[in-house]
């Protein structure tokens, strides 16, 4: 009588049990040039105002609104302000020819731009302008603080630093960063079968064998995610290969990621390696595709030491299926917000939109399911024919998946919960 297997987990539980292991690695210093991606390790605190006094946000001219009663006055401009320059107080009864970003000289109250002002330039005379519109107190004037105050919280911490981020840092004067050191993530596939592009030509493909597109898009998506990245290649299907390549990998990275040898078969040896070197926490997820998952720890033992030790440092170990959209769909579900909270991200979860099914999906499965999808000029959403997870081609027409629940035929015209793949590929 076989013994019975442990019921598959739920993927949010899954998730849940992951990120509790996900502990947010150093804090390093960073250009804040080259920032972008990153996750700040502590709330960025402005100690100036931006911008620093009132300036002015055309260019134009800077007045007292009781020197304009109406329009047509004539008055004499007695400086001319450019940026970086600080004016003289603005004597009463006349103007200051004033370019954007110039500071509003003491005694100005508005600023108007030169389209509604006509300058009278006279040979000999001084220089004098004439309004032709009644200005409005405050006028084209941006406020020092109106964009950061001095004191305010301009970055939180945990947050993903993006361009625009990068630019508000260095608009309160931070040439550094203060940033979650990134992963270190160590690479390997198994599999006998598994060839290198440009190492076999197509036609000489011995039969049995694939070309290992896996090892590609994992390189990519973690590139993506930050990490620094070690390519171990290919490891034979073979127990002490595979326990070997887990010792090295285990030294230096953080994570170790394997694609494949995380299932049941004889030849998957992942799982009992890691299980002799460590310990294996999780595996087999109810989704489909993808259930094939595994999350455990490779111990790493002290320099010159055969013995284990007691309390032992570790690194993170994943595996993931071999099949290649069962290998990205976990990994985005998976790794990456495991990726993320290991870098101290407080946002990890993709968001989501309602859409419309422009397809039927009757075969309901007893897992919860991840299909392949794109939108369509209708404002729907059409399926990819093909939902195997040997067919990567769907992942590359899709630029999404529809998150369906267990247990869930799709009629035309549902409302499905759609996880567009720019969110997931951020």
């Amino acid at each position: 009588m076989k013994p019975q297997r442990a019921p598959l987990k739920p993927l949010d539980e899954a998730l849940a049990e992951l990120l509790a292991h996900a502990t947010p690695l150093g804090v390093v210093d960073v250009d804040t040039f080259d920032a972008d991606g990153r996750v700040l390790a502590q709330d960025l605190v402005s100690q100036l105002h931006v911008p620093p006094q009132d300036n002015s946000s055309m260019d134009g001219y800077a007045l007292r609104c009781a020197d304009v009663p109406q329009p047509g006055t004539v008055l004499p401009v007695t400086q001319r302000i450019p940026a970086g320059a600080s004016g003289a107080p603005l004597l009463p009864g006349s103007a200051a020819r004033i370019f954007t970003g110039a500071p509003i000289p003491a005694g100005a109250d508005c600023v108007l731009m030169q389209e509604d002002c006509e300058a009278l330039l006279t040979p000999g005379a001084a220089d004098q302008v004439r309004v032709q519109t009644v200005p409005l107190a405050g006028q084209w004037i941006r406020r020092a603080g109106e964009d950061v105050a001095r004191g305010a919280v301009v970055l939180r911490q945990g947050m993903r630093l993006s361009p625009a981020a990068l630019g508000l840092a260095a608009s309160i004067g931070m040439a550094r960063l203060p940033v979650v050191r990134a992963p270190r993530v160590a690479l390997f596939s198994t599999g006998d079968e598994l060839v290198m592009p440009g190492a076999v030509a197509p036609q000489q493909m011995p039969p049995g064998a694939i070309y290992n597109s896996n090892r590609f898009f994992l390189r990519a998506l973690l590139k993506r995610l930050g990490c620094e990245v070690t390519d171990f290649g290919i490891v034979p299907d073979q127990r002490a290969a595979t326990e070997q390549a887990l010792r090295e990998a285990a030294l230096q990275h953080d994570l170790i990621l394997t694609s494949g040898g995380v299932s049941v078969g004889e030849e998957d040896h992942v799982k009992p390696a890691v299980q002799a070197l460590g310990q294996l926490d999780l595996w087999q997820i109810a989704i489909k595709p993808g259930k094939p998952f595994a999350y455990g720890k490779v111990f790493r033992k002290p320099t010159g030491s055969r013995d284990v030790d007691p309390a032992p440092s570790s690194c993170h170990f994943i595996g993931l299926p071999g099949n290649p959209v069962s290998s990205f769909i976990t990994f985005l579900l998976l790794v990456r917000p495991f990726l993320l909270k290991l870098q101290g991200a407080s946002d990890t979860a993709p968001a989501s939109m309602p859409l419309p099914a422009h397809f039927a999906w009757p075969r309901a499965d007893k897992r919860r399911e991840f299909l392949r999808v794109r939108r369509n000029a209708a404002g729907g959403l059409d399926l990819f024919a093909n939902q195997s997870s040997g067919v990567l081609t769907s992942a590359v027409w899709g630029d999404g998946l529809v998150d369906n629940p267990p247990g869930q035929a799709i009629a035309h015209g549902d409302t499905l919960r759609f996880i567009p793949f720019s969110e997931l590929l951020a």
